[in-house]
């Protein structure tokens, strides 16, 4: 027996517990992992308080990220006592995820932990921190160097923002961060920004062409302010999409791409295939260290998630949540 959050759906309706659980009940998998962490993502909230459709498979455990030891697979790549972790591939929405003791997994899902990294810092840069170099990489893919000014960081303070600020920071860029929580901004200043913006001068319609104010950007939020970052990047500006904190439209018009030959790229970190996984983590490893990963996360129990989730769903959280699955 382990313990683990398990989330069910039937005639009593939705809802989300902490609970026991049997290793019979664990699905399918070639490869055993004791969980050391996971975390607590904006997807995972969604799927815990039910204000989202993420669960499509019932019933489920929720937790899109892991990190933990291997301690049995038939998988070719990994033999017992490895060290892991796991990000998306549908873990936590269709897949039982990693906010419990124990999985059982498909093995083409992991990947080693990093050299230089723990468990638990691994799980404070999670799918965010991952998302967010992914992201970076996309904007040098496209040829963003800081030598082409100022990069603009929207959601600066959710997971991805936070990470992007302090990665582009790190690598040498000029950081807008836009936030609608301006007594954060010390805190968005520690990690690099050069400049902070408050949100409302984006999510709100705006023009289909604007002022030339950012040579790239990493949004996380979507709709209105993606509209309005496209429509403020400089000519050749690129923009990395990898969220939809504000929502799935993009009211936007065709002018910043046919006038001013800007790039939407986007950033899926869900399917992501196994090789851009591990350069990305092994990156992220270089970059990042304890200062950071301490000023950027938090530490909670498995305990603690159901009432946690319910605070980052109101706004509540700031940065990373990390998960002890032990305690």
């Amino acid at each position: 027996m382990f313990n683990g959050i398990l989330i069910e759906k039937d005639e009593q309706g939705y809802r989300a517990g902490y609970t026991r659980l049997d290793e019979a009940q664990l699905p399918e998998g070639d490869v055993w992992v004791d969980v050391a962490y996971s975390t607590l993502n904006y997807k995972d909230g969604l799927a815990i308080t039910g204000k989202g459709p993420v669960v499509r498979a019932f019933p489920l455990v929720p937790g899109i990220d892991l990190a933990g030891i291997v301690t049995y697979s038939k998988h070719p790549a990994f033999n017992a006592g490895d060290r892991v972790l796991l990000n998306g591939w549908g873990v936590g929405e269709k897949y039982w995820g990693g906010l419990a003791q124990k999985a059982r997994l498909n093995g083409d899902w992991l990947i080693p932990l990093p050299a230089g990294l723990t468990a638990r810092q691994a799980m404070a840069v999670g799918t965010a921190g991952y998302t967010a170099m992914l992201a970076v990489g996309a904007l040098e893919k496209n040829g963003v160097t800081p030598a082409r000014g100022k990069v603009l960081v929207t959601g600066a303070n959710g997971g991805v923002g936070s990470f992007a600020v302090a990665l582009l920071a790190r690598l040498g860029y000029q950081v807008v961060a836009s936030t609608g929580r301006q007594e954060e901004a010390e805190h968005l200043r520690r990690l690099g920004a050069a400049e902070i913006i408050d949100r409302a001068q984006l999510s709100a319609p705006g023009r289909a062409l604007g002022k030339e104010q950012w040579a790239a950007a990493i949004d996380s939020v979507g709709s209105h302010t993606l509209a309005n970052v496209c429509a403020g990047l400089h000519y050749q500006g690129t923009v990395a999409a990898c969220g939809l904190a504000q929502g799935m439209d993009l009211p936007a018009s065709v002018a910043p791409f046919i006038l001013r030959g800007v790039t939407l790229a986007g950033v899926d970190s869900v399917m992501r295939p196994q090789a851009d996984r591990v350069a990305a983590w092994a990156r992220i490893a270089t970059l990042v260290d304890g200062e950071l990963l301490n000023s950027i996360s938090r530490e909670i129990g498995l305990g603690e998630v159901l009432e946690t989730a319910d605070a980052l769903m109101d706004g509540k959280i700031r940065g990373r949540v990390i998960v002890d699955v032990n305690r």
